[in-house]
């Protein structure tokens, strides 16, 4: 039942956005740098700074600098120098890359910082009231060219954009026809671990491989370390009810991290059970992005998870996002600008050519990632004989120098020339 029209008090906003987090407000931040005004709409009553911490490699900072952040959030971060890999069975060492830029770009980069200050920084950063907090999309309607947008409170606002990046969980993707994201049938638990003083852990990406799990440890500054466990659920020992038990989660961890180095199961052991998070892997099937519909439709697109969840495997799911708000951004403000004093459904059927240009610029980038994503955590964790083999004697290296190829990407500057 569409709901009812009468008596009901419309607000007019030229661009809304469902969700403030990374995606939601990187986006705003460069329609803003561009001259363009967005709302942000979130559920929650302030800044959702939860999560820990998100790796950003050279196609990430190459957004933040187009956004004009990069080297604020440099400051606050460590540079990694290199990418050390382990065997999970021996705990002995199967690869290591220099992850100085000798001989790469001259712009690259890859650091570990914290989700919180990434969030606050972008929101900082926005005009005062540019995020609408308690503000739940309950439902979306078609109204001509434009689309209405229902709130908990009975707000309705009427728009000529609407850009979901509400999440995994996406209500602007259901509306759309998205078909969910599927399980990966893998698993998360991730940690954060804060010292008084210098931990004195070196500015490098350490990982194990194998076994059916993928363990990695990543400074965030002098001061603060994030690690992750990936694993298959049916190649460990893992019962489900540990999920609500930060105390059996630690156990499993530390139970899978039995061969790994003495300084790195020293910092899962001190890690408190407040800073502990497990949640279940799913991923956007590929396929799905190939169609143009499920990318944009109508004046209306996703950005960030609510488009591409994938597995975390080799890191993007957050660089991805940072880039999709740049690539937006500029395809909206190229649509708008393109011819002088443009209004109503003129404006409307502009903003959808620009929709369609991101929707044909990302696809194949999104589908390569979460593809590549997913294949890489096969080769990293997978316990079969003939893999392991392999993966000690190559593999090892060459899924991190695929990692390091996905991120060598560049989204271009808010504004080409």
């Amino acid at each position: 039942m569409q709901p009812q029209k009468e008596n009901m008090e419309i607000i007019n906003e030229d661009i809304v956005i469902v969700g403030a987090g990374l995606a939601g407000l990187a986006t705003s931040l460069a329609l803003h740098r561009l001259g363009i005004r967005s709302i942000v709409l979130e559920s929650s009553d302030s800044l959702r700074t939860t999560g820990f911490a998100l790796a950003l490699w050279t196609n990430a900072w190459r957004a933040l600098d187009a956004l004009g952040v990069g080297d604020s959030l440099r400051q606050r971060s460590l540079h990694f120098t290199r990418f050390q890999a382990f065997s999970a069975d021996s705990g002995l060492p199967t690869a290591e890359i220099s992850l100085e830029a000798d001989d790469k770009p001259i712009d690259y980069d890859s650091r570990c910082i914290k989700r919180q200050e990434i969030v606050e920084t972008l929101e900082k950063e926005l005009p005062p009231g540019t995020i609408k907090y308690s503000s739940r999309v309950t439902s979306i309607e078609e109204s001509g060219l434009y689309k209405l947008v229902h709130l908990a409170d009975k707000t309705v606002l009427r728009t000529k954009v609407l850009i979901g990046s509400d999440g995994v969980n996406s209500v602007v993707a259901k509306w759309m026809g998205l078909p969910k994201p599927v399980d990966a049938n893998r698993s998360a638990i991730r940690g954060y671990v804060e010292y008084p003083k210098s931990h004195g852990f070196e500015p490098k990406f350490c990982a194990y491989f194998g076994s059916g799990v993928r363990i990695g440890f990543l400074p965030c500054d002098d001061k603060s370390l994030y690690w992750f466990c990936t694993f298959t659920p049916s190649a460990v020992d893992y019962d489900e009810n540990i999920e609500g038990s930060p105390t059996k989660m630690k156990q499993f961890v530390l139970s899978l991290a039995r061969n790994v180095s003495k300084e790195a199961y020293n910092i899962l052991d001190r890690t408190s059970l407040d800073s502990l998070y497990c949640a279940k892997l799913k991923l956007r099937t590929p396929w799905n992005i190939l169609m143009k519909d499920n990318i944009v439709k109508n004046n209306t697109c996703l950005v960030g998870d609510a488009l591409h969840p994938m597995t975390p495997d080799i890191g993007q799911g957050g660089c991805s996002a940072l880039e999709d708000s740049v690539v937006l951004a500029r395809c909206i403000s190229e649509a708008i600008f393109a011819k002088s004093l443009q209004e109503g459904d003129q404006l409307c059927k502009s903003i959808k050519v620009g929709l369609e240009k991101y929707a044909k610029e990302r696809r194949w980038r999104i589908f390569s990632l979460i593809s590549t994503s997913y294949l890489v955590g096969l080769a990293q964790e997978s316990n079969g004989k003939v893999i392991s083999y392999l993966r000690e004697k190559f593999l090892a290296q060459f899924t991190i120098e695929t990692m390091l190829k996905m991120g060598d990407f560049d989204c271009g500057k808010l504004c080409q020339k």
